[in-house]
């Protein structure tokens, strides 16, 4: 990629499209090519054809997705599946048609089998059952991983995927009802504290153990990979560290300053019981997470009180 080539990146105000967005500007980049949600729905397959012939992209990052943590994948399950296969189902062959130079598509963790063996290997891939209240979902992902290596294999197009871990950051969602966990934590976390209240419910066991990585960091990752690898195999990235919930909520209690307790409600699902990641791969191809958690926490935190807040405020 050139600082002058036309990128497109579909999902730019979600965290990992927005991370993407502020990585290439501070790049010096200056033909980043954005739609919002309104302006075109990756779902429709018209419009999608008809922007790629418009646009003459020569590289595309695929971050739009529909995404949510265990309720809204367990309650939304056909929206997950559909939506999800229909962005990604248009804009893989859009660009192929349209003679896009490459493409790298976002995935997640949760396409590896619920109890495959840690940490989680690119290999391990339709190895076994997935989780069930995530399965719609990863299996659309899964689709998007076969979309991309179809193409390539058929028509020669260098698509590329990539498996990012659990991610957290700025712009992250903190609707409690579809949020993940990180986020969901802090916001918990802050409205205690905010409220005098005692105790934080957290969901769960405390004792699923999970990887997490700052959204800008998986940014600078992609960036990366679309400069320097072609391969037709995914890759994972994450940091190759992981803590479990109990650990994790701990560490954010302390970052936002609540002094109460915490009370774990095991009638609710742990989900799968671990998920790291294997980097082995990212870190041959030259690559290595820079923010750890504390400060990554620290960070998404202060932006919750800066976005969040005070638009409920207002």
């Amino acid at each position: 990629m050139e600082t002058t080539s036309s990128v497109y990146i579909a999902g730019h105000r979600g965290m990992v499209g927005s991370a993407i967005l502020r990585n290439l500007q501070s790049s010096g980049f200056t033909n980043i090519i954005t739609k919002t949600s309104s302006e075109l729905d990756l779902r429709n397959q018209q419009a999608v054809f008809d922007f790629f012939e418009e646009q003459k992209l020569e590289y595309v990052f695929l971050a739009a997705a529909k995404v949510g943590g265990i309720l809204a994948n367990n309650t939304y399950r056909a929206e997950f599946i559909y939506d999800n296969l229909m962005m990604e189902a248009n804009v893989i062959h859009a660009a192929y048609q349209a003679g896009v130079k490459k493409l790298l598509f976002l995935g997640s963790s949760c396409i590896y089998p619920k109890l495959a063996a840690q940490p989680l290997k690119e290999e391990y891939l339709l190895t076994g059952l997935l989780e069930p209240t995530n399965e719609p979902y990863a299996i659309a992902k899964i689709a998007g991983i076969k979309l991309c290596e179809a193409y390539r294999d058929q028509y020669g197009c260098d698509f590329i995927s990539v498996m990012p871990t659990n991610l957290y950051g700025y712009n992250d969602n903190y609707d409690l009802n579809n949020s993940h966990v990180l986020p969901a934590l802090i916001r918990k976390f802050h409205e205690a504290k905010d409220n005098g209240y005692s105790t934080v419910n957290v969901w769960g066991t405390g004792s699923p153990r999970r990887e997490f990585l700052f959204a800008d960091d998986l940014a600078e990752a992609c960036v990366y990979l679309m400069h320097n690898y072609s391969g037709r195999e995914l890759v994972n990235i994450g940091t190759g560290e992981d803590i479990t919930i109990k650990e994790l909520a701990l560490l954010i209690k302390e970052v936002v300053g609540f002094e109460g307790e915490l009370v774990f409600d095991a009638s609710k699902p742990d989900g799968t019981p671990r998920k790291l990641m294997d980097v082995t791969k990212l870190h041959s191809l030259g690559f290595k997470h820079n923010i750890e958690l504390r400060e990554g926490i620290t960070l998404a935190y202060q932006d919750f009180k800066e976005k969040y807040v005070k638009k409920q405020v207002s």
